[in-house]
């Protein structure tokens, strides 16, 4: 395994791939969505750590966005299993599947 020497933001992750941020952080707060040292949490001092997404995690994430993005009812059903905000499912059933 290469050693990791950045990582990227979630809102850097978002406009990368298009998507709304709230939607990928849903997906990352567990952890065991991708694989072991694809998130990583960044402690600044502060009292909330910022998560962020190495290179893997970033293609993980895209792939299980585009599996899930084959037909309606396979995204209705991941937002279903990955987001628990009825407002934040609603208003990303809006702009997809693509």
């Amino acid at each position: 395994m290469a050693t990791i020497t950045y990582v990227f933001t979630i809102n850097h992750v978002a406009k990368k791939l298009g998507e709304v941020p709230e939607l990928l952080q849903a997906i990352v707060s567990n952890d065991d969505n991708l694989s072991y040292g694809s998130i990583i949490s960044v402690y600044d001092g502060t009292d909330e750590a910022i998560t962020a997404l190495t290179d893997d995690g970033i293609d993980e994430l895209r792939q299980m966005l585009a599996h899930a993005r084959r037909s309606t009812e396979e995204w209705n059903d991941f937002l279903d299993s990955f987001v628990d905000d009825e407002e934040l499912i609603a208003r990303v059933k809006t702009k997809s599947p693509r």
